[in-house]
């Protein structure tokens, strides 16, 4: 169900704030661990695994872009998660996929076998630290993406650039491999929303829009305000 967003107050006026917190992103598997999985390829839109399929495997994102999500009742789509290269997902406390995910666009990702992983992990401290840290910052995405869901538009748009360039460290430029339909099932409102806040957002030199795919964050300090 879409929540709806309330009239967006204006940031760009208010004191700054502390800057946002970066959305946590599991750690990159061990070198001794990838050598266990199997890169397969997956063209765009097709389905890695549905909801509710067992899960057996971990997945790694090698080249492109994947998103998690389910279909409501109603019909309508409710974005989890996006994946980037070098992302880990399929982390699961049952032993079925809680949500379905598909590849944005063409991929590479790698399957590592979950009951291989479990066994390695109960033989070596190292590697079950590394499941369970990387266990940890699934669990904290996932609050993250609560919390960023009661919020107003303008803060929901503004907590969805700043976690995309949180993952591109070192550049203003956020590229995004995601549709606007994409970011709007994310964020819990619709395309029109989506478009009509990044729009008040440019408006107001918080960002440029050279393309429908490329952000420029031109006052990270505003968008952090919005964010706090």
């Amino acid at each position: 169900m879409h929540l709806q967003a309330t009239t967006p107050r204006n940031v760009f006026t208010q004191p700054a704030s502390r800057a946002a917190r970066p959305v946590p992103q599991a750690p990159a598997l061990g070198e001794t661990v990838e050598m266990m999985g199997a890169v397969m390829p997956f063209a765009r839109n097709a389905e890695i695994y549905g909801e509710n399929e067992p899960a057996e495997y971990l997945y790694r994102v090698i080249s492109g872009a994947v998103r998690t999500y389910k279909v409501l009742n109603d019909g309508r789509r409710q974005i989890g998660a996006f994946y980037l290269t070098g992302d880990v997902f399929g982390l699961e406390i049952g032993d079925v996929h809680s949500f379905s995910a598909e590849a944005i666009a063409d991929c590479k990702i790698m399957l590592i076998k979950r009951s291989t992983m479990v066994a390695l992990a109960s033989r070596s401290h190292d590697v079950a630290h590394q499941l369970w840290t990387m266990t940890a910052a699934e669990l904290q995405r996932a609050q993250a993406h609560i919390m960023l869901l009661i919020k107003t538009a303008q803060e929901r748009v503004a907590g969805f650039l700043l976690e995309m360039a949180a993952r591109t460290p070192g550049s203003t430029s956020v590229e995004l491999p995601m549709s606007r339909q994409d970011i709007a099932d994310y964020l819990g409102l619709t395309i029109e929303t989506v478009s009509r806040t990044l729009t008040q957002l440019e408006n107001a030199a918080a960002i440029a829009v050279p393309s429908s795919r490329r952000i420029v964050l031109r006052n990270p300090a505003a968008l952090s305000r919005l964010n706090a």
